[in-house]
């Protein structure tokens, strides 16, 4: 294990900080998120966020799209693979455990004639299958407790997990 500041390209000293800021000042981690989506014709949408160069979201040819850009299903199952990854990239830094190999596969079904109005059901996911291959410089059993942390405290995996309401409101210019 390193006890370096800097481990898997991360400033663990700067993120312990954090802990610290949030551990005496609790409010300070209410924090808010924003996106922003643009039809651009066809399937394609522009998605900003906040000053970042935008990304784009568009359907495969054989859903009608132009198969420009990853669908929103394909990236909420980047956006939880990314979150995973994070976490583990955090915290395997927090405990001085340098990371050697990490990637994360993911895969779901989803029942198209439900979303395609065809019969009732759930339009979403039935359910995700998360595949972690991490090699790193720790015991089996301080991995599997990393594993169980990531898992238990992912903001995307428990957002997915625990199904939040949703809040639509439609405003017709």
């Amino acid at each position: 294990m390193s006890t370096s500041a800097t481990v898997n390209g991360v400033d663990s000293a700067a993120i312990a900080a954090l802990r610290t800021k949030l551990q005496n000042e609790p409010a300070a981690g209410d924090t808010l998120w924003r996106a922003e989506v643009t039809w651009r014709g066809g399937f394609l949408n522009e998605i900003r966020i906040r000053d970042l160069p935008p990304s784009y979201a568009d359907e495969p040819k054989a859903l009608g799209g132009s198969d420009t850009a990853p669908n929103p299903v394909e990236q909420l199952l980047g956006a939880l693979g990314s979150c995973l990854a994070i976490g583990y990239t955090a915290n395997a830094s927090l405990r001085g455990i340098q990371i050697q190999e990490l990637r994360v596969e993911l895969e779901g079904h989803i029942d198209l004639p439900v979303f395609l109005g065809l019969r009732e059901g759930h339009a979403g996911y039935t359910g995700i299958e998360v595949r972690v291959h991490l090699k790193a410089e720790a015991p089996q059993e301080v991995l599997e407790e990393l594993h169980q942390h990531v898992l238990r405290t992912s903001p995307v995996g428990q957002t997915i997990e625990k199904a939040i309401p949703l809040h639509a409101t439609l405003l017709s210019d």
